[in-house]
């Protein structure tokens, strides 16, 4: 009888090691999976993000030459009408992240700040010019300059940029839906995201 139950116990304790190491496995097996699917969306996400707008404008430039002790001053002005088209661009290739599989952990360091394209297209109306005072590619060089000043400025006002920074929280909220559903915790500059939410207070500008 003591050999059955001796026999008995034996047999459990063996079991028990078997299903013990069996659920180690398989728990490292899931680790490695769930690490293998956030890398992936990862890869996914790692994309161009581009808000795109168009902006016109009409702006005048004059320039005049002091000659001869200030006898003679010719001017010289244009009239030139912009359309300009801008993008804003988020390059989420450029994310820096984390992941930590012993604590199930997504850590995203650092999302790439935004860059915004200004694509100006001039036709220039009414110039007038004196043959002492005649356009120069330097003249060319200072308007350009000026419009995108101008339009930069128009950017800042308009909705464009807050538009792209609602295409970017949309794609950042899917690593927090992937985490979530896997049982990970999801951190941003090591501070935990409990909702999507969150990301709307986050100043991508710095």
């Amino acid at each position: 009888m003591r050999k059955i139950l001796f026999g008995v116990v034996i047999a459990l304790i063996i079991l028990f090691t078997f299903k013990y190491c069996g659920d180690q496995n398989n728990t490292k097996i899931s680790i490695q999976e769930n690490s293998a699917l956030i890398q992936e969306q990862i890869n996914n996400v790692g994309k161009l993000v581009v808000t795109e707008g168009h902006f016109s404008e009409v702006i005048t430039y004059q320039q005049s030459k002091s000659m001869f002790n200030n006898w003679y001053n010719p001017n010289k002005k244009a009239v030139v009408i912009v359309n300009a088209d801008v993008t804003v661009a988020y390059d989420l290739s450029k994310i820096e992240f984390d992941i930590d599989s012993e604590s199930k952990v997504l850590r995203i360091k650092n999302i790439p700040k935004e860059e915004i394209k200004i694509s100006p297209e001039l036709e220039y109306y009414d110039m007038d010019s004196d043959f002492l005072n005649p356009f120069e590619p330097e003249d060319y060089n200072k308007i350009a300059e000026t419009v995108k000043s101008s339009i930069a400025k128009k950017v800042e006002q308009s909705d464009l940029k807050s538009n792209a920074e609602n295409r970017l929280i949309s794609e950042l909220s899917k690593f927090f839906i992937l985490t979530n559903s896997l049982g990970w915790e999801l951190q941003y500059n090591q501070s935990p995201i409990s909702n999507i939410e969150q990301f709307k207070s986050i100043d991508f500008k710095l």
